[in-house]
């Protein structure tokens, strides 16, 4: 039986959340992102200010010399976990066949919803008003027999638009587009196919096996044909139990001082303990992952003896895994991961065992930095020295 697979994705969601509370900013360059002297970043972007090369990772200070007027927001990422709640949970009105990719996207199996909603193409156009009407914010959707279409005919639908890839049209459709719309394909692997002459998705499907085994191995050269030919059997996985909280940064250049590192690696600990405290949840383990300047990337976890929320605990254990494990080279990305969630029931308890005042003074915290936005509340030991964080 064909599939009909569904890809939602907000557009430019963190500025979209704004605007909603700043209408006047409407049509106007806008971003949210960190501050220029804190080595801060772009995290997402109006479509007018993309129009001056402003993007999502772009450090902030090179946003402001592409676009001087750009009007930059800081993030509220309380704020903006609640409006992706909001839409998610319409999304399983739906069906609930729903795999949240992030905070603004998913895939949803919509296969034998014909009977309620019609062709997909309606059910698709059902979505993209309720969601406007609703939420009054924009989305792109694709619509395909596979994730791997759906997601990429997204892409086509950009900004505010449906992209619907009728079965059997796949690699007719992904023909013209560059090999690295393509998921799978890097800057790596791009430049093997282009030192091949091959430049788009048509023509790596085209491409004689063996060439392509050579130079990416046996199995790396069927799956890179199998995608280029628009094949793709994954399933919609059911995540409507989330998995993991995680938070990362990137740094502007690579960083080797331990009070830097230890600084971002504290901020980035508040910002997972934030969205457990958001969400009711705390976890049982707590992970590090770890990027040297070389790519080499590794993962650390440690399990607790009892769950937690709270942004100290995180901390001490992210903080523990890093000195055990760092090999004093100059780190590129670091990142802090809340794993083995539960609801926060428990944690209750843990509370009454501390003294109330870390209760109080946390729940101060999450009060000041939901109405006023994530960088308007910082510990003395994350302001110095400056850094650029994503989000």
């Amino acid at each position: 039986m064909s599939r009909t697979i569904l890809h939602v994705d907000l557009d430019a969601f963190f500025v979209s959340v704004e605007l909603l509370e700043h209408p006047g900013l409407r049509g106007k360059p806008v971003a949210v992102g960190g501050r220029p002297d804190q080595r801060g970043v772009i995290s997402s972007a109006s479509y007018e200010a993309r129009k001056f090369g402003v993007r999502s990772a772009l450090p902030t200070r090179t946003a402001f010399q592409l676009c001087p007027k750009l009007i930059l927001l800081p993030g509220r990422h309380d704020l903006y976990a609640q409006h992706s709640r909001r839409v998610m949970a319409v999304l399983h009105q739906i069906t609930p066949q729903v795999e949240q990719l992030s905070i603004d996207e998913a895939f949803l199996d919509i296969t034998g919803t014909e009977l309620q909603y019609g062709s997909p193409e309606k059910l698709a156009q059902h979505l993209h008003e309720r969601i406007r009407v609703e939420f009054g914010l924009p989305c792109s959707i694709g619509v395909a027999s596979n994730k791997l279409v759906a997601k990429i005919a997204t892409e086509k639908a950009k900004p505010n638009n449906i992209c619907l890839v009728a079965a059997g049209t796949e690699a007719a459709f992904l023909a013209p587009l560059p090999v690295r719309a393509l998921w799978g394909v890097g800057p790596k692997t791009a430049e093997i196919l282009k030192q091949l002459n091959i430049e788009t998705i048509g023509q790596i499907a085209q491409a004689q096996p063996d060439v392509l085994a050579y130079r990416l191995g046996k199995n790396g050269a069927a799956d890179l044909l199998r995608r280029a030919h628009g094949i793709d059997e994954s399933a919609v996985a059911d995540d409507r139990e989330v998995k993991q909280i995680s938070q990362e940064v990137t740094f502007a250049k690579d960083v080797a001082a331990v009070k830097q590192l230890r600084a971002t690696l504290l901020e980035l600990s508040e910002g997972v303990g934030l969205r457990l405290r958001e969400d009711n949840l705390s976890a049982r383990t707590i992970a590090i992952k770890m990027r040297y300047s070389d790519f080499t990337t590794f993962t650390r976890q440690i399990t607790l003896p009892q769950p937690t929320q709270l942004d100290q605990d995180i901390f001490a254990q992210a903080w523990s895994l890093f000195e055990h494990n760092w090999n004093k080279r100059a780190v590129r990305l670091i990142g802090v991961a809340a794993r083995q969630l539960s609801l926060a029931a428990r944690q209750l308890d843990l509370f009454e065992q501390r003294d109330d005042r870390v209760d109080r003074l946390t729940r101060t915290v999450d009060e000041i930095r939901h109405k006023y936005g994530t960088e308007s509340l910082k510990r003395g030991s994350t302001l110095r020295p400056p850094k650029r964080r994503d989000a």
